[in-house]
């Protein structure tokens, strides 16, 4: 029996794909003061809030212990004021977390699919809980300096969107709890940080009632809903279907970003919001569905630069493209899904199994010469493209067992019956082994190699842990 995910296909450019993305994700496995995480790679050798727990989690049923160190390890070293480490790196021999930017939050999710693959032990999850309640606290006591219930952007870093023309002069990265003064567009109104909010809240929630406390957890539910009142009230606008942040003058910053797409991430928007900015803008091939989907800002955006080096103003991260795999199948949209990854790995094998930050979103190719790059790439370059980074790799794992595989979801054991593939994926979870047989046209899906039933391609089947089947939905078609 495998111990890791095991993935054999009869196309050999996708077989050699996934092989290369295993590999290279454990040279991105470092150790941490005897603690072995994952690194974000790529040239950073640091774990950072918006990356590594979500990272951690999708790497979990590879290593279980390293998803706990990638998760967790943001929990020990929160301060007492509530305030999270943006990223933790090893300096001389002793980890030293850092606290100068926010630096993301997908972290209620990574931390909630790691407790869950770990029996869901109620001194963890009163720990989590305990966490989100005083980053919540925080954010609220020191991010909301206008008191008009909007949290802020104080510098670039806290959003983690390096270079990002929507900031303006704003600075790079600001260590104090008090607002910056005399920028533009900071501190900023951000739809992103009110959906940290958000997330932080539902999962209290959720944590209180499984733990049998209703009314506290409605209590919760309702803080929860306040936030995506105010977010939605004020930010978005619906002539548009676009979310906008708010500058310094508390006038909305009109630029077509892919943020909707990180509030979905987060569950932030309501269902309506969610379906107008999909259908409206993500799919537009002039605004979000390119030729490799999703850059940062839309190709018919006036600020949009497809600037290759490490740089939020336009191109396609590898970030965005692991995130979106739980932002659209937060909201049912894995049609959508399906086809996002198709398009990712066929850049990948086109763009010769490199696994880059940075993809142009007009051909595709890979981005970004050199490591750590900060200046525009030489005419006639002849470096080395990026590789190796990880939230890349993942993503090229996760598609696959998004499409081909099986994935883990708090509890559930997802099959996913891609078509037109013949393929066969196993996984163990706990103590059971899950697998799929598919010639391409219809497949047999088995735990502990008792056949549990054959379905066309084209479906996620959903079962619980023993195999009962919870669930069909289509994985191919219509994409909205």
């Amino acid at each position: 029996m495998e111990s890791h995910p095991s993935f054999q296909c009869a196309d050999p450019a996708l077989q050699k794909l996934f092989s290369l993305a295993q590999k290279r994700c454990r040279e991105n496995l470092k150790d941490f003061a005897g603690r072995p995480v994952l690194v974000e790679g790529g040239g950073y050798s640091k774990i950072w809030l918006e990356t590594q727990p979500m990272g951690g989690a999708m790497y979990a049923l590879y290593d279980p212990q390293v998803a706990y160190n990638n998760v967790f390890l943001f929990m020990e070293h929160q301060r007492a004021d509530g305030r999270l480490p943006g990223s933790i790196q090893l300096a001389n021999g002793h980890m030293e977390a850092q606290f100068n930017k926010l630096q993301g939050f997908c972290f209620p999710y990574p931390a909630m699919q790691v407790l869950s693959l770990r029996g869901n032990l109620p001194s963890e999850r009163a720990a989590l809980m305990e966490c989100l309640i005083r980053f919540d606290g925080y954010l609220w006591r020191t991010r909301n300096t206008c008191h008009d219930n909007i949290l802020e952007s104080f510098c670039v870093y806290d959003t983690g969107e390096d270079k990002c023309v929507r900031y303006g002069n704003a600075p790079v990265w600001w260590e104090a709890d008090t607002p910056p003064e005399g920028y533009d567009r900071v501190p900023m109104g951000s739809q992103e940080i009110m959906s940290w909010s958000y997330a932080a809240r539902k999962t209290i929630a959720w944590i209180l009632q499984s733990g049998g406390k209703a009314e506290a957890a409605e209590a919760w539910e309702q803080k929860a809903l306040k936030v995506r009142h105010a977010l939605c009230s004020r930010l978005w606008n619906d002539d548009d279907a676009m979310l906008y942040d708010l500058d310094a003058r508390n006038q909305p910053i009109r630029m077509h970003t892919h943020l909707p797409l990180r509030c979905m991430y987060f569950g932030a928007l309501p269902r309506h919001v969610a379906d107008a900015f999909v259908r409206r803008q993500l799919l537009r091939p002039d605004a979000f569905w390119t030729t490799l989907p999703l850059p940062s800002l839309s190709v018919s955006d006036p600020a949009f630069q497809n600037a290759p080096e490490n740089n939020w103003s336009g191109q396609v991260e590898g970030l965005t493209l692991q995130r979106a795999i739980h932002a659209l199948e937060n909201y049912g949209y894995e049609s959508i899904v399906t086809a996002l990854g198709r398009r990712l790995l066929t850049a990948l094998i086109k763009g010769d199994y490199l696994f880059p930050q940075q993809f142009d979103p007009l051909t595709g190719a890979p981005s970004r010469v050199g490591m750590l790059s900060h200046e525009p790439i030489p005419k006639g370059s002849t470096e080395p493209v990026q590789d190796a980074y990880g939230p890349t790799l993942l993503a090229a794992l996760e598609y696959i067992a998004h499409i081909y595989g099986i994935a883990y979801e708090r509890g559930e054991i997802w099959f996913s019956l891609g078509s037109g593939l013949e393929y066969a994926y196993t996984v163990p979870i706990g103590s059971r082994q899950y697998a799929i047989r598919s010639d391409g046209q219809h497949a047999d899906i088995a735990v502990d190699h008792h056949v549990i039933g054959r379905f066309p391609c084209g479906t996620r089947i959903r079962t619980d842990a023993e195999g009962r089947i919870l669930g069909k939905r289509p994985l191919e078609g219509p994409l909205c």
